[in-house]
């Protein structure tokens, strides 16, 4: 079975398992709805890929801990649509949780979903409690404070904004955090794994920044201008669409060259540079081709 489909096993029983009698239905509801059908699951998929390429196949701890790394990720989404921060209606080209569901309940979404990752975590340890430690403390720091997505949020409430720390923070965070799990999940060191983490969430940071300036609401699955709007700090507005580009492709290669030597590497490889075709929107690559 490919690492996508037992990644998607573990999140199926993990929101079945929480969404059981006796929770309120409209939660149950509201929770299964954030997190199915996906996106492109990056963050898992990274995590999994890591312990793959240190020799660790079909690790169940790594799983666990993709999976409880894309429940974080949804429970991001979810609070960053609500009109105390984007205000945004559609995400993954639907109505979001709080414009479908009411905003109280869009929170408690949210809130739930942090739990669960946890406890999801907790139970792909369960042959292993010496990862435990470990992971929670690596997941936690790449969402919580002083530098998770939480404080990357937290600089939108700044009167002056680091740019770098916003965005290493709010987007590069879990994808370090990712990284780091998948090597933490099969017993290798995690810090030479860090830069890998930090390029490519740089990467996805200048490609939403693209999608955002010339990409559209169709293709993007959620609204544009979103930057423009709300006056954030942004790669487009700094270099331009074709500066961006270029950096964005400075990135993609620099991720690569920041892999360590390991036994799946160039398999891992690969698989970063297929994705980095996704990172560009449609209309700008036609006119790069």
């Amino acid at each position: 079975m490919e690492a996508s489909a037992r990644i998607e096993i573990c999140l199926e029983k993990a929101i079945e398992a929480a969404s059981s009698k006796p929770c309120p239905p409209l939660l149950a509801k509201a929770v299964h709805y954030s997190v199915f059908p996906g996106g492109a699951r990056v963050r898992p998929q990274l995590c999994v890929s890591v312990a793959t390429a240190c020799g660790g196949t079909e690790s169940v701890t790594a799983e666990h801990a993709g999976a409880a790394i894309e429940l974080l990720h949804c429970a991001s989404l979810v609070h960053d649509d609500l009109p105390c921060f984007d205000d945004a209606d559609i995400r993954r080209g639907r109505k979001s949780v709080h414009a479908l569901y009411g905003e109280p309940l869009a929170v408690l979404v949210g809130d739930a979903l942090i739990v669960e990752s946890f406890n999801t975590l907790r139970r792909g340890c369960e042959n292993d409690q010496s990862k435990l430690g470990p992971l929670v403390s690596c997941i936690a720091g790449a969402v919580g404070m002083p530098g998770g997505i939480v404080a990357g949020q937290a600089w939108e409430s700044e009167s002056k904004i680091d740019v770098h720390q916003y965005h290493r923070a709010k987007t590069g965070s879990l994808f370090v955090g990712a990284v780091a799990a998948g090597a933490i999940a099969v017993g290798e060191d995690p810090q030479p794994w860090c830069p890998l983490g930090q390029f490519v969430g740089e990467a996805y940071q200048l490609a939403d920044d693209l999608f955002d300036a010339a990409g559209s609401s169709d293709e993007n699955g959620k609204p544009v201008l979103q930057d423009v709007n709300n006056d954030r700090p942004n790669a487009v507005a700094r270099y331009g669409i074709d500066g961006t580009m270029k950096r964005l492709k400075e990135t993609v290669g620099n991720a690569v060259d920041a892999i360590p030597d390991c036994e799946g590497g160039e398999e891992l490889r690969s698989l970063i540079l297929a994705q980095a075709t996704r990172l560009v929107p449609s209309k700008l690559a036609k006119s790069a081709a």
